[in-house]
């Protein structure tokens, strides 16, 4: 398929699934109005969720998941010395995501209590990029299928593309949703990088920060806002550390 009389490189495309829930791939596969052009342009070799072919000839890796065991780690060097670019796709690969709230829990006795006499190898859960080198991060839970679209047209026809630098709260105002705060409810719009289109807060549930950090967030008034609204510090931790994007802040 031609760009501006232009033939593309058809670039070779493996998605693997690491510890997760699997819905950033299946936002691949969503979105039935663009996905028959979406998949045109790319030569998809690996891709569990779509066809049973198993490939290992990719020149881009789309990782999904934490890394939670050791076997993932063993397999996730291996697809990264295939792979000339390795994508974290959403949050688990990004930041660790949700499962990141287990490293605060004694594993050892959890696996005893869940699986008893035949327990689990389990591991505290990490961001691919604390195991591999990481190319791009595209955050979300699940990510934004508009965004990754934009983000494969970058790399296949070298169309200019920047993640927003603006937080979540300028998405909210163009929509002209109510603010959450406003609405009695603990929200991280502020802070988060923008890029979703504000699902949470259009739908009345307060931003948890799934994308991470917007760029130069001011945290300082963040918190002040919150506290001058009676939130304290176990709620702000809750929601700073659901998905593992703002570990450490708080």
């Amino acid at each position: 398929m031609k760009y501006l009389g232009i033939e593309p490189e058809v670039l070779k495309i493996a998605v693997f699934d690491f510890t997760g829930c699997e819905g950033c791939e299946l936002q691949l596969a969503n979105k039935e109005e663009t996905v028959a052009d979406f998949l045109k342009v790319l030569d998809v070799v690996n891709f569990r969720e779509i066809s049973s072919v198993e490939g290992d000839d990719y020149d881009i890796a789309l990782i999904e998941g934490a890394v939670t065991r050791g076997d993932e780690i063993t397999r996730l060097i291996q697809i990264r010395k295939q792979a000339r670019l390795l994508v974290a796709l959403g949050s688990c690969a990004c930041f660790g995501g949700v499962n990141r709230l287990k490293n605060v829990l004694d594993l050892n006795k959890v696996n005893r209590e869940v699986y008893g006499k035949d327990p689990k190898e389990t591991l505290p859960a990490r961001a691919i990029k604390e195991i591999v080198p990481v190319d791009l991060e595209i955050p979300g839970c699940p990510i934004n299928k508009d965004e990754l679209e934009r983000i494969v047209q970058h790399l296949i026809w070298d169309i200019p593309f920047q993640f927003p630098v603006y937080p979540v709260c300028f998405e909210c105002k163009q929509r002209y949703t109510t603010c959450i705060f406003e609405l009695g409810q603990l929200c991280l719009g502020p802070i988060t990088r923008g890029g979703c289109n504000a699902p949470c807060p259009a739908g009345g549930l307060g931003c948890y920060g799934c994308r991470g950090p917007a760029a130069d967030p001011n945290y300082s008034e963040f918190f002040t806002i919150a506290r001058e609204r009676g939130y304290k510090k176990k709620e702000l931790d809750e929601h700073f550390n659901f998905f593992g994007g703002f570990e450490g802040v708080g």
